[in-house]
């Protein structure tokens, strides 16, 4: 498996870099929706999206399953697990700090598709409010 990922890896850069594959979207696009506060744009709704895609129909059946197994143990080791840790870590932070105020700054990818660091915090019943840029705090 971890050979297969390698291999879908480098082939997906490869088809980048030559031009025969067009990122979904870019850096500056990100950059953007996020400073707007848009975090239900569609570059924010695809779990998939901070790792490589890949699950390819032009692979052979059993390659699809190998395909399968490993996006679904990225999506729930690297993005998933990930943003429950960091959002317990928030709570634990919060709830020892009653008395204080905080300030948590994230990268883009702990608010990319579903379980998000935000749904982990809200669903245990915190309110959290987007900071536009400039915004004084």
């Amino acid at each position: 498996q971890v050979l297969f990922a390698l291999n879908q890896t480098l082939l997906q850069h490869e088809s980048l870099r030559a031009g025969s594959l067009q990122a979904p979207y870019t850096t500056e696009d990100l950059i953007k929706h996020y400073n707007c506060g848009d975090l239900n744009a569609v570059i924010f709704n695809h779990d998939t999206s901070q790792v490589p895609n890949f699950i390819n129909t032009t692979l052979p059946p059993h390659e699809q399953v190998t395909a399968q197994e490993i996006d679904s143990y990225f999506r729930q080791e690297l993005i998933y697990k990930r943003n429950e840790r960091m959002g317990k870590r928030v709570m634990t932070l919060l709830r020892e700090n009653a008395d204080k105020s905080f300030f948590f700054a994230f990268g883009a990818g702990h608010f990319l598709g579903n379980n998000t660091v935000i749904d982990v915090l809200r669903q245990a019943g915190f309110e959290v409010e987007h900071t536009p840029p400039g915004q004084p705090i």
